[in-house]
């Protein structure tokens, strides 16, 4: 018979969510060796390595995004036929801040789906940058933040939270829109505070590629509408490309971008039950 046993899939899902198997374990009251096993026997039937190994822990594969993806997916439906059978309904207010760089052209339906869902539920959803979801999640200003981190910089993913996903980020401009040999990058941007305005200008200056700021926009919607209009070029993350948006075929004389990873920020110590039960639920949605 096809398919995964779901005790597996969980125990995917807390390793991941951990950062190591020794975290992981005790998440789904598992020993570091039952958890290892379990994980081995999904490997088996996935026929796939699903997870990188080392000393920093683990992190997924390309197979193993891919399974997580509907791993959370599956546990958030197992949860809610439970709730559904013992008369456990999803009700309440909830704060959620996410980063305006998570698949812009999707929240809006996403969210929808979400109340559809759980139509007692009442969201409250505040879109901003990054450092500034995290900063008001830390003072309680929102009970679930997504944010966003560049691969490789910061805080170790075990320290961010579940992983939503990672995507690679491009350089883009409106078709036929080219770098000008010679001249300065003409550079679209949101205002300095954004880290990944800090990001881009910093590996500019690293590789000594001139450029010169043409427009600032205050937040993703308008710099794709810049980059629509011709304006110039921008470094933004795949999902946040938008419509008369393309990458660049063969961006001559610009670095290598690297890749971003999107998090749920972790649980705070002592939180509402009810906030627990949607972070799994908007985790499960935002990763589809």
């Amino acid at each position: 018979m096809q398919g995964f046993d779901i005790e597996q899939l969980r125990t995917l899902v807390a390793v991941v969510d951990a950062g190591s198997v020794t975290g992981g374990a005790p998440r789904v009251f598992l020993s570091q060796s039952a958890a290892s096993e379990q994980l081995r026997k999904l490997e088996e039937r996935a026929g796939q390595v699903l997870l990188h190994r080392g000393r920093a822990g683990v992190s997924p594969t390309p197979a193993g995004e891919r399974l997580l993806a509907h791993a959370r997916r599956l546990l958030a439906l197992s949860d809610e036929a439970w709730r559904d059978l013992h008369g456990v309904a999803m009700r309440g207010e909830l704060r959620l801040g996410i980063t305006d760089y998570y698949r812009p052209a999707d929240l809006a339906r996403l969210l929808a789906r979400l109340g559809a869902q759980y139509p007692q539920l009442r969201l409250h959803v505040t879109v901003r940058k990054s450092g500034e979801v995290e900063a008001a999640y830390a003072q309680g200003e929102h009970d679930v933040g997504v944010s966003m981190r560049i691969v490789g910089q910061g805080a170790p993913a075990r320290a961010t939270g579940a992983l939503l996903r990672q995507e690679a980020l491009r350089w883009m401009a409106a078709p036929g829109v080219r770098p000008e040999r010679g001249a300065p990058l003409r550079l679209l941007a949101l205002p300095d505070s954004c880290a990944l305005h800090q990001f881009t200008v910093g590996l500019l200056r690293r590789r000594k590629v001139p450029y010169s700021i043409v427009h600032v926009a205050s937040g993703v919607a308008g710099l794709q509408s810049a980059l629509a209009a011709g304006l110039g070029i921008a470094c933004l993350n795949e999902s946040a490309q938008g419509p008369g948006v393309a990458p660049l075929a063969a961006p001559h004389g610009l670095p290598a971008l690297p890749k971003v990873a999107f998090h749920v920020l972790p649980p705070r110590q002592g939180e509402d039950a009810l906030v627990g039960r949607v972070r799994e639920e908007l985790a499960a949605l935002l990763a589809a």
